[in-house]
Order: C-alpha cells, then structure tokens, then sequence
C-alpha cells in the first residue's frame, strides 16, 4: 500500500511549520511548505477554531490530499459566542447563552460524526456539551432545556432546520444572561458570608465556679468562718 495518513490539529489558517509537523511529514519526504499551505488555504473560514485534518500522502509520487474535519463542538460554541474559552466553573459561572437556532446550527454542523440517529439527537448531544461550559441554551440549563425538546417545544424549529435567530432574540437572551449572572454571584456571595460566619472561632461563656473564685480574691482580709471553728470558740469561752 503506498498511501498513508497523517492526522494533525490545526489552527484554522495558521497552520506552521513546527517539531511535530517535522516528525508527521519528515519521515515521508513530501513537500511540507506545500501541505500546510494547502491546509491554511482549506482551513481560512475556521480562523481562531482548532481543526482536525487528515493529510494522505502518496509515498511513491508524493502527491498529497487533504481531508478537512469540523471543529469540535466545544470550538463551535465558542465562535458562536465569540468566547475564548469556557467556564471553569459551570455550575456557578455562565458565560454564554444561545438560541436554539445557533444550536442546531451547530448540530448540523456535526450530526455526520455524534453518535446520534436524527437532528434532534444532535441538538442534545450539543446542549450537553454547552452545559460543560457553563453556557446556557434559552436561558435554561440543559436539564431544563432538553426536558423542553422532549415535549416537543422546540419541533417547529428542529424540523424546519432553522439556523438564525433574530437580533431582538439575541438581545433578548443577552439581557436574561446578564441577570442570571446577576443573581448567581448574589448567591455565590452569601454562600461566602455564611461560611465565613460558620467558621469564627465560638468564645467560651466563663464557668461559674471560677467567677466565685475571682470574686473571693477580689475581698482582701475577709475569711469564710467553717462550721468546725464555730465550735472551738464557743468550747473556749
């Protein structure tokens, strides 16, 4: 067999010469200035997004093709929302929040590589990738969001295949993100406060034993007579 591939993860559009891309091409002896230009030409659109490419060389005539993958779903969301990364802390900390047309935008975009029989399979499969994120979908969690496309909430859209929601709705999702947002660093704050609170050190209530104590030693020259010597002053009189 004289064809092999090669698979490497790009930039799209800046795909460079480097110490891996000599050890993948090196051995084979192709054109490697040849190869990433021909990858950086393929891969212009996906510019800021990391793309999976398979180079396969012929290693007798050195001709080459390229197969160009799509992004990830992860770097998907993230163009969709000009993000640079995700959240490091989902549950507390959201940082996007799509429209349900921007979703199966995505899922069409990956339906051919999830494991998932139908579009509306897809578009859960990504709304779970969105919840890793900390990106919500309709201003819901994913829990929520999905319970919605169960109930058949969001068919006319999945069915019609639509891609674009308006800008009045992605103002709109905006608004309700930001107070979210709002709410949550609210909540984040009182947790806080109330741990704070959990964790003063408790100050000990004085012992009554030992306020009697210092009250005697307080009384200079004063002695509590016992009933033993009451006795021996009466005999002595």
């Amino acid at each position: 067999m004289s064809k092999e591939k090669v698979d490497v993860m790009v930039e799209g559009g800046k795909a460079s010469a480097g110490a891996a891309m000599g050890q993948a091409f090196g051995p084979l002896g192709v054109d490697m200035k040849a190869i990433l230009d021909k990858i950086n030409e393929a891969t212009a659109e996906f510019k800021g997004m990391k793309i999976p490419v398979t180079v396969i060389v012929d290693t007798k005539t050195k001709e080459f093709e390229l197969e160009i993958g799509t992004p990830p779903v992860s770097e998907l969301i993230k163009k969709e929302l000009g993000l640079q990364k995700g959240s490091g802390k989902a549950a507390i900390e959201k940082v996007g929040n799509l429209a349900i047309e921007q979703i199966i935008k995505i899922s069409k975009m990956k339906q051919a590589s999830l494991l998932v029989n139908n579009l509306k399979g897809a578009v859960k499969s990504v709304i779970g990738s969105c919840g890793a994120m900390g990106v919500l979908v309709e201003s819901k969690t994913p829990v929520e969001i999905n319970g919605d496309i169960d109930n058949g909430i969001y068919d006319k859209e999945i069915n019609e295949g639509k891609t674009e929601p308006s800008p009045e709705k992605l103002q709109k999702l905006k608004a309700e993100l930001d107070n979210i947002k709002t709410g949550l660093e609210k909540q984040v704050k009182k947790l806080e406060k109330e741990k704070e609170e959990e964790e003063k050190p408790v100050e000990e209530a004085p012992k009554e034993g030992k306020d009697v104590k210092e009250g005697e030693k307080k009384v200079e020259g004063t002695k509590e007579e016992k009933p033993a010597d009451k006795k021996k002053e009466e005999k002595k009189k």
